[in-house]
């Protein structure tokens, strides 16, 4: 039995956990495909350096061209990162009928379609479960086992990092400068955490979600993103306060023809299953017209969790080698992209503000309010420390984002108004 060969580029800490459950896991991946499976080359930027995996290194090279050009490899698996020069590689793989198996959430937000039409043309298949939510086998749920249902909506937790963050600010009452700096020592969060506390990491694992789940070619820029910096631990305990927890979520959500794409920091009503949701973990709820609730909950990031995922889409590829049916599963979006405008765009929301102590005033923040047809669910007047001050903290039955929008123009047009501290999307009922 000829052994399936693979091109391994990368070796940090996911390429480490992905040679690990290859080897590890001979006798099941044996069992599953019917031939043996081997890395046989590996790209590294250093040879010499000490790993946490044992590797020979006469497997080990420093030229991607190496691999991608070797007649004897017959499926890479990219886990190294980047843009455009790893975009380059694949798709020379791709052209050089070769398999990819890739966990670069970036890469495909951005050049998905490209590279998925390449794999087509050339019979290859292109699988990248690992790319959003680690170990979660999230994208095989929808594309296969939701694969008859009509998805409507998509909500969850898809950056570790922030969820981390946004616990321990929580359940701790530390400030999130303290909390960043703790996730970075930890591992959780990078040297430069942008992408993961601006939303930009979530972002792009939605554009990807709702692209599958809504058949939908949804782009990067599609997605409407806020991210977790401004978010106080007044806010916080606020929130809690009305029965609400602060996740950053990221929300696909469809009615008719037209979807909203969005990630935010929103306060979840505690009875919400995702409120549950803490520390580095992930979870996707997602609504189908007849599977109705259903959520997807686990490890988003880590070594094996996202080896996992890898490994699981490799064997998809064999499975498809011996079957001779590799290239078939891409599916084309089904429908053409029509985005909903502020308009149409429905939720709650959550308005923190400090306001001059005088009479009259929250009556003209009523009026506002009142001009727009919007009204409150719940409303905490509290007097500050500051003379002459007061906060008030509002969250507001359904709104349209545009009148929310212009309401808030018209709050900071007042004069009784010192400033709006904050304010958020909410989602579920709190106390």
């Amino acid at each position: 039995m000829k052994a399936i060969s693979i091109g391994l580029l990368g070796l940090g800490t996911v390429g480490s956990g992905v040679v690990k459950i290859i080897e590890n896991h001979q006798d099941k991946l044996m069992h599953q495909i019917g031939c043996p499976v081997q890395v046989k080359k590996v790209l590294v930027q250093n040879i010499h350096k000490e790993r946490e995996v044992a590797v020979n290194q006469s497997l080990l090279t420093t030229s991607a061209e190496e691999i991608i050009d070797d007649p004897d490899i017959d499926i890479i698996i990219e886990v190294m990162g980047g843009l455009e020069g790893t975009k380059e590689l694949l798709l020379k793989a791709l052209k050089q009928k070769k398999h990819v198996v890739t966990a670069n959430k970036d890469l495909m937000a951005v050049h998905g379609s490209e590279l998925l039409t390449t794999a087509s043309l050339n019979s290859c298949d292109l699988f990248y479960e690992a790319s959003v939510a680690g170990g979660i086998p999230i994208l095989r749920s929808l594309v296969d086992g939701l694969a008859s249902d009509r998805i409507t909506k998509m909500m969850g937790i898809v950056n570790g990092t922030t969820n981390y963050i946004l616990t321990k600010m929580s359940k701790q009452g530390s400030a999130y400068d303290d909390v960043l700096a703790e996730a970075q020592r930890l591992g959780y969060a990078e040297s430069d955490p942008t992408a993961d506390v601006d939303g930009l990491d979530a972002a792009r694992k939605m554009a990807i979600l709702s692209t599958l789940g809504f058949s939908m070619k949804i782009d990067l820029d599609d997605v409407k993103v806020k991210g977790i910096r401004s978010v106080s631990e007044d806010d916080l305990q606020y929130g809690k306060q009305l029965g609400y927890t602060m996740k950053l979520i990221g929300i696909a959500q469809r009615e008719g023809e037209k979807v909203e794409v969005s990630v935010q920091p929103t306060l979840l009503a505690d009875a919400h299953p995702l409120a549950a949701v803490n520390d580095e973990y992930n979870a996707v709820y997602v609504y189908g017209e007849a599977v109705g609730e259903t959520m997807f909950y686990g490890p988003g990031a880590g070594s094996l969790p996202t080896a996992t995922a890898i490994v699981s889409d490799l064997v998809g590829v064999m499975k498809n080698m011996r079957l001779g049916v590799n290239g078939k599963s891409a599916i084309s979006p089904q429908y053409e992209k029509k985005l909903k405008q502020p308009e149409e765009i429905y939720s709650k929301y959550f308005l923190r503000i400090h306001v001059k102590d005088e009479v009259g005033v929250f009556a003209n923040i009523t009026s506002v309010f009142a001009e727009h047809g919007v009204s409150f669910e719940k409303i905490l007047q509290l007097p500050l420390k500051e003379a002459e001050e007061a906060e008030i903290v509002l969250v507001t039955h359904r709104s349209s984002l545009e009148d929310f929008e212009q309401i808030l123009n018209k709050l900071r047009d007042l004069s009784a108004i010192n400033e709006i501290k904050s304010s958020y999307r909410v989602e579920g009922g709190g106390r």
